[in-house]
Formats: structure tokens, C-alpha cells, sequence
């Protein structure tokens, strides 16, 4: 670990901003206080384990969507541990119960599995069903947990009564970079399902995928539907966001490596949509440059590429105000979440490194990754 200036910044890099995270961490930290809910880091969307001093504090635990993830939030982050699986496997459930608070069953057939072994090997871990409410407002049918044919969640015609003498509590999650206004009408779908096994539960958890610290996210509707669910069903309410921890957080930092003409300029960059960007390609997505703006809108437009050999590595059209050169940075403004987390190694490109720039203002690079790190993952 070292700091340096931005002049020496290695690239590509993905840089935290402290001062930032704490921001969306007070915005959560009063939505806790008010409403009464526990709040948890979702690790699927934010990582960063050497940020956790900072965020451990605010939050009550974390929620896991495996076994690895498990080990990261015992290991690291030191309080509760929830863990959900669409399917558990048979080697994998003694560790992972006997590290787990809360343990979520995807189906009523793999709580009657396992729900007895969990129970002899940590006697206080509380059980859970995640159901489908089949009903959702999801932008994005990809990331549509309530979608036809979905693999998440029970449905309220495979619910099986079985399970309600060992089983605490229902998960749902059901939004995608969503207001309380979407949560609301989850909510109301939720009732109308299972409206007669919430009284019956100690918990329940609203999942994830609440824009909490977007400007304009509605703070005092999601408190409201809190205090009204817990008073009403007498439960403990908890929510599991990952990207409203990390969001507007932090940026990836890039270099130009080349310029090329074909039709259009185009700007190969030391880094990659395919394997450091991924939204970018899956959702389709648009990552914000700083400085840029909409193709054609600033006199200079480049289309930024990644350094790969897929012909689709391409972050989009940009428009610059002055033209850009070999060894300028480009840098794509809120890359902490969902970022870190699904970063590969694909064609051999190097991973981002990581740095964290400090209330003081110094920036302290904690990781830097290089050959040994895609070789060793490949055998």
C-alpha cells in the first residue's frame, strides 16, 4: 500500500472516495434510526472488504449469496451474516449454516432439505423462504427477479405449508435502482400473496435494489413503509442495499493508448468493457465520462473502446470539447458498484488497481493486480 498524487495514479484504477462513502452511509444510518429497520451490505454489489472499517459502524451485517461471500462478511466485516442461494449445495451447507444468522431457502423442497441439518449444527440460526410476489416495476427485464418463468423466489402456488413450524421469516426482492413508490407497490402485491404467513413470521426482508442515496429518492415514504409493516405484522424489518452503499462513490480511472480512424475516431483505452465494465454490454448500460457529454454535442466525438479483441468491447460515443491525446485519462464516474465485483481477466487484461482517496485528500492505492494474478486462476 502507498500513497501517491493523482500524477503517479497507476491505470487503469478504480479509486473510492471516503468522504463520499460515509455520504451515503449517513443517509442510510438515518433511515435506520427512524424507521426501526436493520440495514445490510448486499456483497454482490459492493466488495471493497478494505473499506469495511468505514462502513461497519453504519450497518448491521451483511447478506451473502454464497458460501464466499459468507466467509468475506465473517472474516471481514464482523457482524450479522445473512446468507440466500438460489440452491445449496451439500458440501457447501455446514459452513455455510454454522457462520450464518439468517439462512434463506430459494424453495420450499430445499428448506425440507436442509433446514434440520442447519438447525444441529447452529441451533440459533434462524430460517427463512425467499418468495416471488410476481409482481415487479424492474427497468430492466435482466435483472427482473419477478419475471415470467423466474427461478427466484417461491410463488404463492408452490408454497408449501410444511415449512411454517421451522420457518422465521420471507425475503422478497423484487427492485432494480428503484423509489419507495416501486417498493410500495411490491408491497401490496406481497399482502395480497402472503398476506397470511407475515403475522406468522419474526422477520422479513425487503431485499435489495433501493436507490436509497439517489438525490430525489423519497426517504421519508420508505420510512413510513417500514414503521406501518412492522407495526402491522409485528416483524423485524430488514433491507439489504449494495449499490445505494456505493453509489457516486468513486470513479475509473483510464489512460488512451492509441487513436484510430474508421468512419469515426476511436480511443483504445487501457481497460475494458468486457471484463472491468460489463453493464456496459450486458444491460446495455451507460457509464457518465467526466468532461464529456452525448456524442456530437462537443466538437470533438470519439468512440471509447476497450483494449480487447471483442469487437463489441466499446463503452460508447463521446463528445469532448478539445480533442483528445495519447496519454489522456478518461475517467468513468461512478464505477464502485457492480464493477469490482464482476471485473475478469478476460484476454489476459490486467485488472483495474484499487486506491482509496482519504478524508486528508491523500490517495492510498491497496491493491494492484498483475500476471500472477490471471495465471493462478486458471489452474
Amino acid at each position: 500500500m502507498k500513497n501517491i498524487d493523482k500524477t503517479t495514479l497507476p491505470s487503469p484504477c478504480w479509486i473510492l472516495d471516503e468522504k463520499s462513502l460515509i455520504d451515503n452511509l449517513k443517509i442510510i444510518q438515518n433511515i435506520q434510526k427512524q424507521s426501526g429497520a436493520k440495514i445490510l451490505l448486499a456483497l454482490k454489489g459492493y466488495a471493497l472488504w478494505k473499506s469495511f472499517d468505514t462502513i461497519t459502524p453504519y450497518l448491521d451485517g451483511c447478506c451473502a449469496s454464497g458460501l464466499h461471500e459468507a466467509l468475506l462478511a465473517q472474516e471481514k466485516f464482523g457482524k450479522e451474516v445473512h446468507t440466500y442461494s438460489p440452491a445449496f449445495k451439500d458440501e457447501e451447507i455446514t459452513q455455510i449454516a454454522n457462520i450464518s444468522h439468517h439462512l434463506v431457502f430459494n424453495s420450499p423442497a430445499q428448506f425440507l432439505k436442509y433446514h434440520q441439518k442447519a438447525k444441529e449444527i447452529n441451533p440459533n440460526i434462524s430460517l427463512g423462504l425467499r418468495i416471488n410476489p410476481e409482481y415487479s416495476q424492474s427497468p430492466k427485464e435482466i435483472y427482473n427477479p419477478c419475471g415470467l418463468y423466474s427461478r427466484l423466489g417461491t410463488t404463492i402456488d408452490n408454497m408449501d405449508d410444511n415449512i411454517l413450524d421451522y420457518c422465521d421469516g420471507l425475503h422478497f426482492h423484487a427492485l432494480c435502482e428503484q423509489d419507495s413508490s416501486a417498493l410500495e407497490s411490491v408491497l401490496k402485491s406481497v399482502e395480497e400473496k402472503f398476506g397470511s404467513y407475515l403475522s406468522k413470521m419474526k422477520w422479513v426482508n425487503f431485499g435489495g435494489g433501493h436507490h436509497i442515496t439517489r438525490k430525489g429518492y423519497d426517504t421519508d415514504k420508505l420510512i413510513n413503509l417500514i414503521k406501518e409493516f412492522k407495526q402491522k405484522y409485528k416483524v423485524e424489518v430488514y433491507l439489504e442495499p449494495g449499490e445505494a452503499i456505493g453509489w457516486e462513490c468513486g470513479n475509473l480511472v483510464t489512460t488512451v493508448l492509441d487513436i484510430v480512424h474508421n468512419g469515426i475516431d476511436i480511443a483504445i483505452l487501457d481497460t475494458s468493457a468486457e471484463a472491468h465494465l460489463p453493464d456496459t454490454i450486458i444491460m446495455p448500460y451507460r457509464a457518465e465520462v467526466t468532461n464529456a457529454q452525448e456524442a456530437g454535442v462537443n466538437p470533438h466525438t470519439y468512440r471509447l473502446a476497450g483494449n480487447s479483441c471483442l469487437a463489441g468491447d466499446i463503452m460508447g460515443d463521446y463528445s469532448f470539447k478539445k480533442p483528445l491525446a495519447i496519454g489522456d485519462n478518461i475517467i468513468f464516474e461512478d464505477q464502485m458498484h457492480y464493477t469490482m465485483v464482476k471485473a475478469t481477466t478476460f484476454n489476459g487484461v490486467k485488472l483495474p488497481s484499487i486506491a482509496i482517496k482519504r478524508l486528508d485528500g491523500s490517495i492510498e492505492v491497496i491493491k494492484e493486480f498483475g500476471y500472477l494474478d490471471f495465471r493462478d486462476r486458471l489452474s
